[in-house]
């Protein structure tokens, strides 16, 4: 008879018989279509069992996990009932009091139960959501810098360049453009290092909530960074998520810097470096600003009175 005409428990016989007659099981699995796996496997069921084993087996498990006697289960659930903010460990200890003849179940265990019954209270996770700061004038040079990665492009080698920019706010000066491999922290600590030690340290420092500016998993947001700053006596504001206009200036000048630096992008990181170094000196020392009386940044800018000194005394070390 066809393997697929006949039922589960014929095919079964026909193959234990065919076996037990002496047929080879290499050529009775070809017969049948099945593994040689499969084959041992139905021919040990008939050995230990004899017919009845080649029977389909109950996938039902034999036991099930979290399950007690009943008396115990009514106990805990009605220990709950009485006692509605009490959880597993409390109802726990009350059974190892009341049950002593018997294995004390686990707590995660009892609040399997509780649950199955819908006895647990389901909190919903507590997310941080970012939100912006009060943000500063910054009518005079130093007391505001802002900061920002100009999107990531390619350049000709097909490496990924994210340029990190700093200006000050009042005077536009385009403090540094910096051509990064990523938005890494270490990479901004020594950026910003370097600034510090050449322009000095400002009063605010203004940015997006981005990393690594901030963190959206750590106390207030904070990210590494924006502690060292705190550190540095320099205050942090953050632009509102999704309100770039509040950094506007600073965005106004990625726009410039796009049109005049990535059309077409370098081969390579130092060679578009040196296009964002000749854009900083154009931009600063020949470009007229209109808001600055058709001035360039620099006849306005000076540098900060307040010098960086290096990290403070408190245990924190910039990575390298």
């Amino acid at each position: 008879m066809p393997w697929k005409e006949c039922s589960v428990m014929d095919e079964r016989l026909q193959f234990v018989g065919r076996r037990l007659a002496g047929a080879p099981m290499a050529q009775l699995c070809r017969e049948f279509g099945i593994s040689r796996k499969t084959g041992y496997k139905i021919f040990e069921r008939y050995q230990e069992c004899g017919v009845q084993g080649l029977t389909d087996r109950s996938r039902r498990p034999y036991r099930y996990a979290h399950q007690l006697p009943f008396q115990v289960e009514n106990y805990i659930l009605n220990v709950k009932r009485e006692h509605p903010s009490w959880g597993a460990r409390k109802i726990r200890e009350r059974l190892a009091r009341r049950f002593s003849g018997i294995k004390i179940p686990a707590k995660s265990t009892i609040h399997a139960v509780l649950d199955r019954y819908g006895l647990v209270e389901r909190r919903g996770r507590a997310r941080r959501h970012a939100q912006g700061t009060a943000l500063s004038l910054g009518q005079h040079p130093n007391e505001l810098w802002c900061t920002d990665y100009k999107g990531e492009f390619l350049l000709g080698n097909r490496h990924y360049c994210y340029p990190l920019t700093v200006t000050d706010h009042a005077s536009r000066y385009l403090l540094t453009c910096e051509a990064l491999s990523s938005t890494r922290a270490d990479f901004a600590f020594t950026v910003f290092e370097r600034l510090f030690k050449e322009r000095g340290l400002p009063a605010n420092i203004r940015s997006d909530n981005g990393v690594p500016f901030a963190s959206a998993h750590a106390l207030f947001n904070l990210s590494k960074l924006a502690v060292w700053w705190l550190r540095l006596a320099i205050g942090i504001e953050r632009i509102r998520p999704g309100h770039p206009q509040q950094n506007g200036r600073h965005e106004r000048l990625h726009l410039t810097l796009k049109k005049e630096t990535t059309k077409p992008a370098a081969s390579n990181f130092l060679q578009q470096q040196a296009k964002f170094d000749d854009f900083i000196d154009i931009f600063n020392n020949q470009r007229p600003h209109e808001a600055l009386g058709m001035k360039c940044p620099a006849e306005v800018y000076q540098p900060s009175t307040r010098p960086y000194l290096g990290l403070p005394d408190i245990g924190l070390s910039l990575p390298r």
